[in-house]
């Protein structure tokens, strides 16, 4: 006989579902799109390249985000967490580590992207490869912070995941929020501000715009914005007093990032894309050099 769990409270049975199936549509689709884009990378030598690497760090990081939204889905449909608290504090790293990962490989590829536009320096493996380490060090540092007692990890209000707890807005969530935001967000949105305006006056000055330049930006501010928002808002007034219906909207919204980097990054790439095809076909590219510039 199966346990009929209570409804978290605020919630109402189709509420609950629906961002269930949110969560796990979410999941599904970024995780098949970014697998895609690892396995192409894996398998098709043109594809191998030291800017793809940097491709291939926001795809593994957007995969570990995927499989932190399928576990929330599932937990959703049960309505309850049943990984108990030491899954809590797990789930809530492993959603960190990752999310901060992809944050930072975001912002690895727009810098990149200036040298190869804008100084016509091309990036070696050496500086591909220490690029990558030092995003996932560096997401990993920020990520075991609240394990160790500076920031917590709790339930979201539907209590059927775990993130970084904003509900108490004391004096050790207040110090490490800022610091998580200045580090994490606004260092990453400045280089890739500076790095896709220098680009787009560079494309405006010869007249060929061969990608869209304000999109990875967009995508960082309308996706992780309103997390943040949040986050912010709780560090000076009481949050809880918001319904927690609307307080799981930025979280829903920031777990569609792997599935929009994957259009952005790589499928919205010209020449990944014929890798990928050439992956799922078996059919040539046509170019033998391919990087990571979106055309």
């Amino acid at each position: 006989m199966v346990t009929a769990y209570p409804l978290p409270e605020g919630f109402t049975e189709l509420e609950v579902f629906a961002i269930g199936t949110a969560l796990l549509v979410e999941a599904l689709l970024g995780f098949c799109l970014n697998g895609l884009t690892i396995i192409s990378f894996r398998k098709i030598k043109e594809l191998r390249t030291p800017s793809n690497l940097l491709v291939l760090s926001i795809a593994l990081a957007d995969c570990g985000i995927c499989i932190n939204a399928f576990i929330a889905a599932f937990s959703s449909f049960l309505r309850y967490w049943p990984y108990g608290s030491e899954g809590c504090q797990i789930h809530g790293f492993q959603g960190f580590l990752t999310a901060l990962a992809s944050i930072s490989s975001s912002a690895a590829v727009a810098w990149d992207r200036y040298h190869h536009y804008c100084t016509r320096s091309k990036l070696q493996w050496s500086t591909a490869i220490s690029t990558v380490v030092f995003a996932w060090l560096f997401a990993a540092f920020w990520s075991v912070m609240p394990l160790l007692g500076w920031g917590e990890y709790d339930y979201e209000p539907l209590r059927t995941c775990c993130t970084l707890d904003y509900s108490k807005g004391d004096r050790n969530y207040i110090t490490f929020l800022f610091a998580l935001s200045i580090f994490n967000f606004m260092i990453p949105g400045f280089i890739m501000l500076t790095a896709y305006q220098s680009i787009h006056r560079k494309f405006k000055k010869t007249g060929h715009y061969k990608f869209n330049t304000g999109l990875p930006l967009k995508t960082l501010v309308i996706c992780w914005g309103p997390y943040c928002l949040l986050c912010f808002y709780a560090a000076v007034e009481n949050v809880m007093f918001i319904p927690p219906k609307y307080r799981m909207i930025p979280a829903v919204l920031a777990k569609t990032v792997p599935t929009v980097d994957a259009f952005i990054y790589a499928l919205g790439n010209e020449n990944y894309r014929g890798g990928i095809w050439q992956f799922l076909t078996g059919q040539k590219i046509e170019k033998a050099e391919v990087d990571n510039k979106t055309k």
